[in-house]
């Protein structure tokens, strides 16, 4: 295990309740490289909390996980306007962390994509992803010397995370899903481009990123969508995760193909792939209005089916896309999965 550690100057940011400037506290960052037990595959872990902090808690330490395109590492923790949303929830006093699943960012890249897309099957199905999600909560737990941690998860991620939640209850304490997806009709955005006979690994640049992220959002409301300059820095940082891909032109970020194959296999068969009922945590579902990738009927699906959930509550906020926590309007998804996560636990 490889861990790097800095102390970060204290940020000059946007209070998101009310619009004021503040600084957030002095946060450190740590970076791991923790081995997954599969030969030469490591993921990349990065936490932030504020440099007093000395004492943890369950109900203050949490692992966020990306969907099936983008890393974690460049979506959780990219500072727009100074300021990303790992900065902010780790500046209210939480011990935060991020994962970027094999394939993605800084993680590992297996070795099939270092060969051409069609020379393998879809890789990083489901199975492979949760095993990484087991091997980071569990270092999490270790190095915290923890019982159980919060889960929180944003489109794919969150299809993980409630499976996670539903096969390991014991040791999650709260659960958040932003954006998730459930059983669609038809294909996934996601799979834009990606063809019929599905790959390794698909290619996505910034032009596909851009359209699908708009895709959806009223002709009188895209303009003033993403502030001036933030598509631009989140888009350069995380294609510049893949190097590889960096050097096609056009400049093209490496996505494994296992999440499409496992939405297809699913959806053809009707069944979901992880069962609501037996999450026993309290959760959150956070839909925005725009989303396209997983519309808000997904997680109004979802929510009637958590019926061992306690305190379970749906949220769906206006004028946001399935890129909401990169948007002008990310504050409100801050402030409500933050309500949640600084509530006092049920008696």
């Amino acid at each position: 295990m490889n861990r790097r550690a800095l102390i970060a100057t204290p940020l000059v940011a946007p209070m998101l309740v009310n619009a004021a400037q503040a600084q957030t506290p002095s946060l450190v960052t740590e970076e791991y490289m923790v081995p997954t037990g599969d030969a030469g595959i490591e993921i990349f872990l990065r936490n932030k909390r504020q440099e007093t902090m000395t004492a943890y808690s369950p109900s203050r330490t949490v692992l966020f996980v990306h969907g099936a395109t983008y890393p974690a590492s460049t979506a959780f923790d990219v500072p727009l306007g100074g300021l990303s949303w790992m900065d902010y929830i780790a500046g209210r006093g939480f011990d935060v962390w991020c994962l970027d699943i094999r394939g993605y960012g800084r993680s590992t890249r297996p070795p099939e994509m270092s060969q051409p897309p069609e020379a393998n099957p879809p890789i990083v199905r489901g199975d492979v992803a949760l095993s990484d999600i087991g091997t980071a909560a569990a270092f999490i737990r270790s190095h915290r010397n923890l019982p159980k941690i919060i889960h929180m998860g944003w489109s794919w991620g969150s299809t993980l995370m409630g499976r996670f939640a539903a096969d390991n209850p014991t040791v999650v304490e709260r659960l958040v899903l932003f954006a998730p997806p459930w059983l669609r009709e038809g294909a996934s955005p996601a799979s834009a481009g990606a063809g019929d006979a599905l790959g390794a690994y698909r290619y996505v640049t910034q032009s596909q990123a851009r359209q699908r992220w708009l895709n959806g959002v009223p002709e009188a409301k895209r303009a003033g969508l993403i502030p001036a300059g933030w598509f631009e820095h989140w888009a350069g940082v995380t294609w510049a995760s893949d190097p590889e891909g960096l050097r096609r032109n056009p400049a093209a970020l490496r996505a494994p193909n296992g999440v499409l194959l496992d939405g297809r296999e699913y959806n053809q068969a009707g069944r979901p792939y992880w069962d609501p009922s037996k999450v026993t945590a309290p959760a959150l579902l956070v839909v925005a209005e725009w989303d396209q990738d997983t519309p808000p009927s997904m997680a109004t699906a979802i929510f009637p089916l958590m019926t061992n959930s306690p305190g379970k509550r749906l949220v769906m906020l206006g004028e946001g896309t399935h890129m909401m926590l990169l948007e002008r309007n990310r504050g409100v998804l801050y402030q409500a999965v933050q309500g949640f996560l600084e509530e006092a636990p049920a008696a």
